[in-house]
Protein backbone atom coordinates (compact mmCIF):
# COMPACT_ATOMS: atom_id res chain seq x y z
CA UNK A 1 0.00 0.00 0.00
CA UNK A 2 2.86 2.11 1.18
CA UNK A 3 4.90 1.66 -2.42
CA UNK A 4 1.46 2.20 -4.33
CA UNK A 5 1.20 5.81 -2.23
CA UNK A 6 4.50 6.53 -3.14
CA UNK A 7 4.42 5.70 -7.13
CA UNK A 8 1.19 8.21 -6.69
CA UNK A 9 2.92 10.76 -5.43
CA UNK A 10 5.94 10.57 -7.92
CA UNK A 11 3.61 10.46 -10.69
CA UNK A 12 2.14 13.81 -9.21
CA UNK A 13 5.34 14.86 -9.17
CA UNK A 14 6.58 14.45 -11.94
CA UNK A 15 3.21 15.91 -13.90
CA UNK A 16 4.12 18.82 -12.13
CA UNK A 17 7.23 19.16 -13.22
CA UNK A 18 6.42 18.40 -16.69
CA UNK A 19 4.10 21.14 -16.53
CA UNK A 20 6.35 23.99 -15.48
CA UNK A 21 9.09 22.51 -18.08
CA UNK A 22 6.61 22.94 -20.51
CA UNK A 23 5.83 26.62 -19.72
CA UNK A 24 9.80 26.69 -19.56
CA UNK A 25 10.78 25.89 -22.83
CA UNK A 26 8.79 28.51 -24.12
CA UNK A 27 11.24 30.83 -24.18
CA UNK A 28 13.32 32.97 -26.71
CA UNK A 29 16.29 30.92 -28.58
CA UNK A 30 17.73 33.86 -29.76
CA UNK A 31 18.43 37.46 -31.28
CA UNK A 32 19.12 35.62 -34.00
CA UNK A 33 17.95 37.23 -37.20
CA UNK A 34 16.79 33.97 -39.15
CA UNK A 35 14.59 33.33 -35.57
CA UNK A 36 11.00 33.60 -36.67
CA UNK A 37 9.02 35.57 -34.36
CA UNK A 38 5.01 35.16 -34.42
CA UNK A 39 2.99 37.15 -32.36
CA UNK A 40 -0.46 38.58 -32.20
CA UNK A 41 -1.72 42.00 -30.63
CA UNK A 42 -4.61 41.79 -29.26
CA UNK A 43 -6.79 45.59 -28.89
CA UNK A 44 -9.67 47.96 -29.13
CA UNK A 45 -10.84 48.08 -32.76
CA UNK A 46 -10.70 52.20 -32.53
CA UNK A 47 -6.89 51.20 -32.25
CA UNK A 48 -6.48 49.26 -35.20
CA UNK A 49 -4.61 52.18 -37.09
CA UNK A 50 -2.29 53.31 -33.97
CA UNK A 51 -1.52 49.93 -33.43
CA UNK A 52 -0.73 49.11 -37.24
CA UNK A 53 2.09 51.96 -37.18
CA UNK A 54 3.59 51.25 -33.63
CA UNK A 55 3.84 47.16 -34.83
CA UNK A 56 5.95 48.87 -37.97
CA UNK A 57 8.13 50.63 -36.27
CA UNK A 58 8.54 47.99 -33.76
CA UNK A 59 9.70 45.55 -36.77
CA UNK A 60 11.30 48.37 -38.21
CA UNK A 61 13.23 49.18 -35.13
CA UNK A 62 14.48 45.95 -34.60
CA UNK A 63 15.23 45.16 -38.27
CA UNK A 64 17.61 42.51 -38.66
CA UNK A 65 16.81 40.78 -35.28
CA UNK A 66 14.31 38.73 -36.01
CA UNK A 67 12.26 37.52 -38.78
CA UNK A 68 8.94 38.91 -37.68
CA UNK A 69 5.48 38.15 -37.98
CA UNK A 70 3.41 40.77 -36.00
CA UNK A 71 -0.67 40.48 -36.48
CA UNK A 72 -3.09 42.75 -34.87
CA UNK A 73 -6.75 41.29 -34.09
CA UNK A 74 -9.53 43.08 -32.44
CA UNK A 75 -10.33 42.11 -29.24
CA UNK A 76 -12.60 44.33 -26.72
CA UNK A 77 -10.54 45.24 -23.69
CA UNK A 78 -13.11 44.79 -21.16
CA UNK A 79 -13.40 41.31 -21.74
CA UNK A 80 -9.56 40.46 -22.32
CA UNK A 81 -9.79 38.29 -19.40
CA UNK A 82 -12.33 36.22 -20.17
CA UNK A 83 -11.34 35.41 -24.00
CA UNK A 84 -7.66 34.75 -22.44
CA UNK A 85 -8.67 32.46 -19.65
CA UNK A 86 -10.31 30.52 -21.87
CA UNK A 87 -7.26 28.95 -23.91
CA UNK A 88 -4.32 30.93 -22.62
CA UNK A 89 -2.05 29.04 -24.40
CA UNK A 90 -4.20 29.90 -28.02
CA UNK A 91 -4.40 33.78 -26.70
CA UNK A 92 -2.38 36.57 -28.05
CA UNK A 93 1.08 37.23 -27.05
CA UNK A 94 0.40 40.76 -26.27
CA UNK A 95 -3.07 41.89 -24.91
CA UNK A 96 -4.61 45.80 -24.21
CA UNK A 97 -6.93 44.91 -20.87
CA UNK A 98 -8.67 47.08 -17.99
CA UNK A 99 -6.89 47.46 -14.99
CA UNK A 100 -9.43 45.67 -12.95
CA UNK A 101 -8.98 42.26 -14.66
CA UNK A 102 -5.44 41.84 -13.48
CA UNK A 103 -5.57 40.54 -10.35
CA UNK A 104 -7.89 37.60 -11.96
CA UNK A 105 -5.09 37.29 -15.13
CA UNK A 106 -2.17 37.16 -12.17
CA UNK A 107 -4.03 34.53 -9.75
CA UNK A 108 -4.99 32.35 -13.14
CA UNK A 109 -0.79 32.73 -14.39
CA UNK A 110 -1.45 34.37 -17.23
CA UNK A 111 0.51 37.04 -16.59
CA UNK A 112 4.18 36.73 -15.36
CA UNK A 113 5.94 39.65 -12.91
CA UNK A 114 7.65 42.43 -15.19
CA UNK A 115 11.27 41.53 -14.99
CA UNK A 116 12.57 45.20 -15.28
CA UNK A 117 9.80 46.15 -12.71
CA UNK A 118 11.62 49.19 -11.11
CA UNK A 119 12.74 50.64 -14.48
CA UNK A 120 8.64 50.81 -15.79
CA UNK A 121 7.55 52.05 -12.53
CA UNK A 122 10.18 55.21 -12.37
CA UNK A 123 8.86 56.38 -15.87
CA UNK A 124 5.22 56.03 -15.21
CA UNK A 125 2.20 57.94 -12.90
CA UNK A 126 2.22 56.25 -9.75
CA UNK A 127 -1.45 55.59 -9.80
CA UNK A 128 -1.03 53.62 -13.22
CA UNK A 129 1.47 52.04 -11.61
CA UNK A 130 -0.61 50.86 -8.85
CA UNK A 131 -3.34 49.58 -11.06
CA UNK A 132 -0.52 47.14 -12.48
CA UNK A 133 0.55 45.98 -9.39
CA UNK A 134 -0.63 42.68 -7.44
CA UNK A 135 1.16 41.96 -4.03
CA UNK A 136 4.01 44.56 -4.73
CA UNK A 137 4.47 42.79 -8.49
CA UNK A 138 4.18 44.98 -11.03
CA UNK A 139 1.99 42.28 -13.83
CA UNK A 140 2.19 44.45 -16.48
CA UNK A 141 2.76 47.72 -18.86
CA UNK A 142 0.77 50.73 -17.80
CA UNK A 143 -0.49 52.87 -20.99
CA UNK A 144 -2.73 54.94 -19.85
CA UNK A 145 -4.07 56.74 -17.03
CA UNK A 146 -6.93 58.00 -18.08
CA UNK A 147 -10.06 54.78 -17.88
CA UNK A 148 -12.52 57.53 -16.67
CA UNK A 149 -15.25 59.90 -17.66
CA UNK A 150 -16.47 63.22 -17.11
CA UNK A 151 -19.05 65.51 -19.28
CA UNK A 152 -18.37 66.68 -22.63
CA UNK A 153 -20.89 70.04 -22.94
CA UNK A 154 -21.89 72.12 -26.07
CA UNK A 155 -20.82 75.88 -25.26
CA UNK A 156 -23.61 76.99 -27.79
CA UNK A 157 -26.52 75.77 -25.90
CA UNK A 158 -25.33 75.39 -22.28
CA UNK A 159 -23.12 77.96 -19.84
CA UNK A 160 -20.72 77.76 -17.45
CA UNK A 161 -23.33 77.94 -14.78
CA UNK A 162 -25.55 75.83 -15.47
CA UNK A 163 -22.94 73.43 -16.42
CA UNK A 164 -22.04 72.84 -12.85
CA UNK A 165 -25.70 70.81 -11.83
CA UNK A 166 -27.63 68.38 -13.72
CA UNK A 167 -30.81 70.58 -13.44
CA UNK A 168 -29.10 73.01 -15.26
CA UNK A 169 -28.13 70.86 -18.14
CA UNK A 170 -31.19 69.08 -18.26
CA UNK A 171 -32.89 72.42 -18.65
CA UNK A 172 -30.88 73.89 -21.27
CA UNK A 173 -31.45 70.18 -23.24
CA UNK A 174 -34.98 70.78 -23.12
CA UNK A 175 -35.06 74.12 -23.73
CA UNK A 176 -33.47 73.90 -27.37
CA UNK A 177 -35.12 70.81 -28.05
CA UNK A 178 -31.89 68.67 -27.18
CA UNK A 179 -30.88 65.76 -25.05
CA UNK A 180 -28.07 65.29 -21.91
CA UNK A 181 -27.12 61.52 -22.56
CA UNK A 182 -25.64 59.17 -19.93
CA UNK A 183 -25.73 55.32 -20.26
CA UNK A 184 -27.58 53.92 -17.45
CA UNK A 185 -27.34 50.26 -19.20
CA UNK A 186 -23.57 50.39 -18.24
CA UNK A 187 -23.43 49.99 -14.45
CA UNK A 188 -19.79 51.36 -15.05
CA UNK A 189 -21.61 54.63 -15.30
CA UNK A 190 -24.23 54.21 -13.16
CA UNK A 191 -22.14 53.95 -9.86
CA UNK A 192 -22.12 57.87 -10.27
CA UNK A 193 -25.15 58.22 -8.57
CA UNK A 194 -24.22 56.07 -5.74
CA UNK A 195 -20.31 56.46 -5.26
CA UNK A 196 -20.34 59.94 -3.73
CA UNK A 197 -22.79 59.06 -0.49
CA UNK A 198 -22.44 57.03 1.99
CA UNK A 199 -23.96 53.79 0.34
CA UNK A 200 -21.02 51.21 -0.26
CA UNK A 201 -19.87 48.60 -2.72
CA UNK A 202 -16.34 47.19 -3.21
CA UNK A 203 -14.96 44.12 -2.84
CA UNK A 204 -15.07 41.36 0.23
CA UNK A 205 -11.19 40.09 1.57
CA UNK A 206 -11.72 37.54 -1.23
CA UNK A 207 -11.23 39.39 -4.05
CA UNK A 208 -14.24 37.82 -6.27
CA UNK A 209 -17.50 38.82 -4.33
CA UNK A 210 -18.76 42.19 -3.27
CA UNK A 211 -20.63 44.13 -0.62
CA UNK A 212 -23.30 46.13 -1.21
CA UNK A 213 -25.13 48.52 0.67
CA UNK A 214 -26.94 50.84 -2.17
CA UNK A 215 -29.85 49.08 -0.38
CA UNK A 216 -29.31 50.85 2.90
CA UNK A 217 -32.41 52.34 4.53
CA UNK A 218 -30.93 54.67 6.78
CA UNK A 219 -28.88 58.20 6.83
CA UNK A 220 -28.66 61.12 5.29
CA UNK A 221 -28.74 59.40 1.68
CA UNK A 222 -30.67 55.94 1.78
CA UNK A 223 -31.06 54.16 -1.50
CA UNK A 224 -34.36 54.72 -2.23
CA UNK A 225 -33.50 58.36 -2.27
CA UNK A 226 -30.97 57.81 -4.80
CA UNK A 227 -33.58 55.72 -6.79
CA UNK A 228 -36.28 58.19 -6.39
CA UNK A 229 -33.55 60.76 -7.73
CA UNK A 230 -32.98 58.86 -10.70
CA UNK A 231 -36.64 58.88 -11.73
CA UNK A 232 -36.77 61.96 -11.63
CA UNK A 233 -34.20 62.30 -13.90
CA UNK A 234 -35.42 59.77 -16.77
CA UNK A 235 -38.49 61.59 -16.76
CA UNK A 236 -36.66 64.90 -17.83
CA UNK A 237 -37.55 65.78 -21.59
CA UNK A 238 -33.97 66.66 -21.67
CA UNK A 239 -32.67 63.51 -20.75
CA UNK A 240 -31.94 60.27 -22.67
CA UNK A 241 -30.33 57.06 -21.93
CA UNK A 242 -27.92 56.19 -24.55
CA UNK A 243 -24.69 54.49 -24.90
CA UNK A 244 -21.49 55.34 -25.83
CA UNK A 245 -21.81 55.33 -29.45
CA UNK A 246 -25.26 56.41 -29.40
CA UNK A 247 -24.19 59.41 -27.50
CA UNK A 248 -21.60 59.87 -30.28
CA UNK A 249 -23.81 59.64 -33.18
CA UNK A 250 -26.23 62.22 -30.93
CA UNK A 251 -23.40 64.88 -31.28
CA UNK A 252 -22.42 64.18 -34.68
CA UNK A 253 -26.49 64.64 -35.80
CA UNK A 254 -26.58 67.87 -33.48
CA UNK A 255 -29.19 65.99 -31.17
CA UNK A 256 -27.20 65.85 -28.30
CA UNK A 257 -25.54 68.77 -26.71
CA UNK A 258 -24.47 67.29 -23.45
CA UNK A 259 -22.95 63.88 -22.25
CA UNK A 260 -20.90 61.97 -19.93
CA UNK A 261 -18.23 59.75 -21.66
CA UNK A 262 -14.22 59.88 -21.85
CA UNK A 263 -10.97 60.77 -23.61
CA UNK A 264 -11.26 57.97 -26.13
CA UNK A 265 -14.24 60.16 -27.77
CA UNK A 266 -12.74 63.83 -27.46
CA UNK A 267 -11.04 63.53 -30.97
CA UNK A 268 -14.95 62.71 -32.53
CA UNK A 269 -16.71 65.06 -30.37
CA UNK A 270 -13.97 68.03 -30.84
CA UNK A 271 -14.28 67.75 -34.74
CA UNK A 272 -17.95 68.07 -34.15
CA UNK A 273 -18.56 70.49 -31.81
CA UNK A 274 -15.08 72.72 -32.54
CA UNK A 275 -14.76 75.97 -30.38
CA UNK A 276 -17.86 74.88 -28.75
CA UNK A 277 -16.76 72.03 -27.17
CA UNK A 278 -16.69 71.99 -23.13
CA UNK A 279 -15.39 69.24 -20.70
CA UNK A 280 -15.93 70.01 -17.32
CA UNK A 281 -15.90 67.56 -14.40
CA UNK A 282 -19.24 65.56 -13.40
CA UNK A 283 -22.21 67.91 -12.05
CA UNK A 284 -23.96 67.79 -8.71
CA UNK A 285 -27.38 66.18 -8.84
CA UNK A 286 -30.41 66.94 -6.52
CA UNK A 287 -31.08 64.13 -4.07
CA UNK A 288 -33.22 64.24 -0.85
CA UNK A 289 -33.27 68.18 -1.20
CA UNK A 290 -29.37 68.22 -1.79
CA UNK A 291 -26.83 68.70 -4.51
CA UNK A 292 -24.39 65.90 -4.13
CA UNK A 293 -21.22 65.88 -6.54
CA UNK A 294 -21.46 63.02 -9.09
CA UNK A 295 -18.50 59.94 -8.83
CA UNK A 296 -16.77 58.20 -10.92
CA UNK A 297 -15.05 54.98 -11.60
CA UNK A 298 -11.48 55.57 -12.54
CA UNK A 299 -8.74 53.38 -13.67
CA UNK A 300 -6.12 52.67 -16.56
CA UNK A 301 -5.42 50.38 -19.78
CA UNK A 302 -2.41 48.16 -19.42
CA UNK A 303 -0.67 46.05 -21.89
CA UNK A 304 -0.03 42.48 -20.82
CA UNK A 305 1.95 39.48 -21.94
CA UNK A 306 0.94 35.93 -22.19
CA UNK A 307 3.26 34.05 -19.92
CA UNK A 308 2.46 31.07 -22.20
CA UNK A 309 3.97 33.22 -25.48
CA UNK A 310 6.49 31.45 -27.60
CA UNK A 311 8.63 34.01 -28.00
CA UNK A 312 8.26 35.71 -24.11
CA UNK A 313 11.25 38.03 -24.42
CA UNK A 314 10.17 39.84 -27.70
CA UNK A 315 6.63 39.97 -26.83
CA UNK A 316 7.72 41.87 -23.47
CA UNK A 317 9.63 43.86 -25.93
CA UNK A 318 7.00 44.52 -27.83
CA UNK A 319 4.72 45.46 -24.58
CA UNK A 320 7.41 48.14 -23.47
CA UNK A 321 7.55 49.25 -27.13
CA UNK A 322 3.88 49.80 -27.23
CA UNK A 323 3.82 51.66 -23.76
CA UNK A 324 7.11 54.02 -24.27
CA UNK A 325 7.21 57.48 -24.10
CA UNK A 326 7.14 58.08 -27.76
CA UNK A 327 3.94 56.12 -28.59
CA UNK A 328 2.06 57.49 -25.56
CA UNK A 329 2.42 60.71 -27.51
CA UNK A 330 1.30 58.84 -30.36
CA UNK A 331 -1.27 57.84 -28.57
CA UNK A 332 -2.72 60.93 -27.53
CA UNK A 333 -2.41 62.50 -31.05
CA UNK A 334 -4.29 60.05 -32.33
CA UNK A 335 -6.76 58.83 -30.37
CA UNK A 336 -6.94 61.46 -27.39
CA UNK A 337 -5.90 59.44 -24.56
CA UNK A 338 -4.67 60.43 -21.13
CA UNK A 339 -0.24 58.79 -21.08
CA UNK A 340 0.58 56.86 -17.85
CA UNK A 341 4.01 57.96 -18.96
CA UNK A 342 5.08 60.79 -16.47
CA UNK A 343 7.33 62.80 -19.09
CA UNK A 344 4.37 62.51 -21.49
CA UNK A 345 1.71 63.11 -19.01
CA UNK A 346 3.59 66.78 -17.96
CA UNK A 347 4.37 68.15 -21.96
CA UNK A 348 2.65 71.18 -22.78
CA UNK A 349 -0.23 69.38 -25.62
CA UNK A 350 -1.66 66.98 -22.36
CA UNK A 351 -1.95 70.13 -19.67
CA UNK A 352 -4.14 71.98 -22.63
CA UNK A 353 -5.94 69.44 -23.35
CA UNK A 354 -9.86 70.30 -22.04
CA UNK A 355 -10.83 66.68 -21.76
CA UNK A 356 -7.08 65.31 -19.86
CA UNK A 357 -7.91 68.58 -17.85
CA UNK A 358 -11.76 67.59 -16.91
CA UNK A 359 -10.53 64.00 -15.99
CA UNK A 360 -7.99 65.49 -13.88
CA UNK A 361 -10.71 67.65 -12.02
CA UNK A 362 -12.87 64.65 -11.60
CA UNK A 363 -10.45 62.62 -10.09
CA UNK A 364 -11.37 64.28 -6.92
CA UNK A 365 -14.45 62.44 -6.75
CA UNK A 366 -13.25 59.09 -8.41
CA UNK A 367 -12.53 55.43 -7.08
CA UNK A 368 -10.40 53.06 -9.14
CA UNK A 369 -12.51 50.12 -9.93
CA UNK A 370 -12.55 47.20 -7.93
CA UNK A 371 -15.88 45.30 -8.02
CA UNK A 372 -16.56 41.12 -8.61
CA UNK A 373 -17.97 40.51 -11.88
CA UNK A 374 -21.67 40.11 -10.33
CA UNK A 375 -22.02 43.42 -9.60
CA UNK A 376 -22.65 44.79 -13.65
CA UNK A 377 -25.97 42.93 -14.50
CA UNK A 378 -28.08 43.28 -11.34
CA UNK A 379 -26.79 47.34 -11.64
CA UNK A 380 -28.05 47.06 -15.27
CA UNK A 381 -31.26 46.11 -14.41
CA UNK A 382 -32.12 48.26 -11.71
CA UNK A 383 -30.93 51.40 -13.65
CA UNK A 384 -32.86 49.99 -16.78
CA UNK A 385 -35.86 49.72 -15.15
CA UNK A 386 -34.91 53.74 -13.60
CA UNK A 387 -33.97 54.37 -17.40
CA UNK A 388 -37.47 53.67 -18.08
CA UNK A 389 -39.78 54.88 -15.71
CA UNK A 390 -40.25 52.02 -13.53
CA UNK A 391 -42.86 50.82 -15.83
CA UNK A 392 -43.89 47.48 -13.86
CA UNK A 393 -44.33 50.14 -10.88
CA UNK A 394 -42.57 47.67 -8.74
CA UNK A 395 -41.80 49.14 -5.14
CA UNK A 396 -38.43 50.85 -5.26
CA UNK A 397 -36.80 49.13 -1.94
CA UNK A 398 -37.43 45.61 -3.03
CA UNK A 399 -35.64 46.76 -6.63
CA UNK A 400 -32.87 47.66 -4.10
CA UNK A 401 -32.66 45.07 -2.01
CA UNK A 402 -32.56 42.85 -5.38
CA UNK A 403 -30.04 44.69 -7.00
CA UNK A 404 -27.97 44.90 -3.79
CA UNK A 405 -28.45 41.00 -3.17
CA UNK A 406 -27.55 40.48 -6.71
CA UNK A 407 -24.06 42.02 -6.26
CA UNK A 408 -23.51 40.81 -3.42
CA UNK A 409 -24.30 37.07 -4.41
CA UNK A 410 -21.64 34.58 -3.89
Amino acid sequence: MKKRVCRLLIGILCTVSLTGCDKAQKTDSSDSGNQKVELVVWGAEEDKELMTQIIQSFQTNYQGQADFQISFEVQGESQCKDVLLGGLEEGADVFTFADDQVNALAAAGALDPIENADEIRSKNLSSAVEAATVNNQLYAYPLTADNGYFLYYNKQYISEEQVKTLDGILDAAAASGKRFTMDWSSAWYVYSFFGNTNLQVGLNDDGITNYCTWNQTDGDIRGIDVAQSMLQIAGSPGFANRTDEEFLSGVKNGSVIAGISGVWNSVAVTESWGENTGAAKLPTYTCNGKQLQMASFSGCKLIGVNAYSEHPKWAARLAEWITNEDNQRLRFEMRGQGPSNTAVADSSEIQNSPAIAALLEQSEFSQIQRVGGKFWDPVSEFAGNMAAGNPSGQDLQEQLDVMAEGVSAR
